[in-house]
């Protein structure tokens, strides 16, 4: 049950309260249910990143508009999907939340990359949500098998490229930037190849997740944490594919 998603880790099955796992089959998670709220939260998350799209309008002086919905998505995802992290009963409220919130983020962010590279936009919707049919293809025919040490190999990537960006960040703030992975130049690029990669394959661990969460016979409401779950790496995936035809644009 483990995976490099943060919200569907290892432990989460193991730590849910003694007697939440049902008996009563009309109680407990099913994979249709996951999927149904999957298709909801990612509604609604389309439906806010349109209106943000709509609102940010681009000058001369750069665009206008766009910083309410990038910084209060960013801030705002951050700590509904904590909450939902922390308290997984809470997710039937929390993950629509966390959508709503999110495609504010993701339609400002959206709306600024296509401005610079007209229709990337969508060339990475497709992709991802290629990518997305294809691995969940790849898992139920069996090409892809969630064993322990593809896991492992999974998780650890995860890991250290959290740690990249956090020192990225951090660095930033001291006006000091980590050469070449932000760039468009080979190493960048392959960089990014390599995140994309990563994040397509915790969508794996994501699916044996769920079908994890259904065959233990789950409380009702992990459907909308796992929904959830699926969601955080569908955004991850999303914005990487942008900074990797943004690479890719800039250097033509």
């Amino acid at each position: 049950m483990r995976s490099g998603n943060p919200a569907l880790k290892e432990s989460t099955f193991l730590d849910l309260a003694s007697g939440t796992v049902v008996r009563n089959p009309g109680d407990a998670m099913t994979l249709n249910g996951t999927v149904n709220k999957t298709g909801v939260l990612l509604l609604l998350c389309v439906i806010t990143a349109a209106f943000a799209w709509n609102q940010v309008e681009f000058t001369l002086d750069g665009p206008v508009g766009a910083a309410p919905y990038m910084w209060g998505g960013a801030i705002g995802g951050l700590v509904l999907a904590l909450i939902t992290v922390f308290k997984k009963e809470w997710s039937p409220v929390t993950a629509p939340l966390y959508a709503i919130v999110e495609g504010f983020f993701l339609g400002a962010i959206s709306a600024m990359y296509n401005h610079l590279y007209e229709g990337i936009v969508m060339q990475a919707v497709l992709l991802t949500f290629g990518t997305l049919f294809a691995l969940l293809f790849a898992y139920r025919s069996g090409l892809i098998k969630a064993t322990e040490n593809f896991k492992l190999g999974i998780v650890a990537a995860t890991g250290g490229i959290f740690l990249v960006y956090m020192a990225s960040m951090v660095l930033g703030m001291f006006g000091i930037q980590i050469p070449l992975i932000h760039e468009s130049g080979i190493i960048g690029i392959g960089f990014s190849l390599f995140v994309v990669v990563i994040a397509a394959l915790n969508l794996v661990l994501d699916f044996d997740f769920i079908e994890t969460g259904v065959e233990h016979g789950a409380p009702k409401y992990m459907e909308w944490y796992g929904a959830f779950g699926l969601l955080v790496t569908l955004v991850w995936l999303y914005i990487e594919f942008l900074r990797l035809l943004s690479k890719l644009q800039s250097r033509n």
